[in-house]
């Protein structure tokens, strides 16, 4: 009888032994998750995790106190605008889209991106319709042209920054930036043939452009950028005509 009282209380030391072992384990699973999920969240903020939640509320608030000391702040609209966009919230963006406008007309990023906001809202018409507008509004001028067409590309959409693009060119042959920007526009749609031609045509126009002969060198073409002591206009001009043959 003593013997099986023994076993029984041995059973049950045994029994609490494990148990608080698991406990202790338990404990200590769960204090390592916490800490994970706190650290996690930390590096969040600071830069992973969260980023794209976490600032975007800051800086909505930031821009919201800019706009209660000064409403007439186009590009304090432009970005609260394009936060509202990233959130779907199409009437919120398009009014702050209206007001940078009406606070800076030449304002081409809010162009572009009131477009893409009816585009993305479903009105397909009317982005097309607001497109053509802006676009004959710049047909005036090769670089207001010029920025439309890289405020479209920045909301990707190629085929108006195309026709700007195109149009700025009409506008201005001549224009190195113009013809480099092209380089990049069909680089980016991986034609090689036509970013080389607007490449060494931007070359041609100026020579001085070390980010266009990199282009080149990684197309295939040699090229020479001239030292500052050759970029008298006769000489400019003798080595666009020899890149040219």
């Amino acid at each position: 009888m003593t013997g099986k009282v023994r076993s029984r209380k041995s059973g049950a030391g045994s029994f609490v032994f494990w148990l608080d072992l698991i406990t202790v384990f338990t404990f200590a699973l769960l204090l390592l998750c916490t800490t994970l999920f706190v650290g996690c969240k930390s590096q969040g903020v600071a830069g992973t995790g969260e980023v794209r939640t976490v600032p975007a509320e800051q800086r909505k608030a930031d821009l919201l106190k800019t706009l209660d000391r000064k409403f007439e702040n186009p590009q304090a609209h432009y970005e609260l605008g394009q936060i509202y966009q990233s959130e779907r919230q199409w009437l919120k963006a398009e009014y702050h889209y209206n007001t940078a406008l009406s606070f800076d007309p030449a304002l081409s990023e809010a162009q572009a991106a009131t477009v893409k906001v009816f585009l993305e809202s479903g009105n397909i018409a009317k982005s097309k319709t607001y497109a053509d507008i802006r676009i004959n509004q710049a047909a005036s001028s090769a670089d207001a042209s010029f920025r439309l067409g890289l405020a479209f590309q920045k909301q990707l959409l190629d085929e108006y920054a195309f026709d700007c693009y195109m149009q700025a060119l009409h506008l201005a042959p001549t224009s190195a930036k113009v013809q480099k920007q092209l380089g990049y526009y069909y680089l980016g749609k991986n034609d090689k043939v036509r970013a080389e031609e607007h490449f060494k045509r931007s070359f041609q126009l100026d020579p001085v452009q070390p980010e266009v002969a990199g282009e080149l060198g990684r197309l295939g073409v040699e090229v020479r950028i001239p030292r500052k002591a050759e970029r008298s206009p006769r000489k400019v001009n003798k080595i666009a005509d020899e890149k040219g043959t």
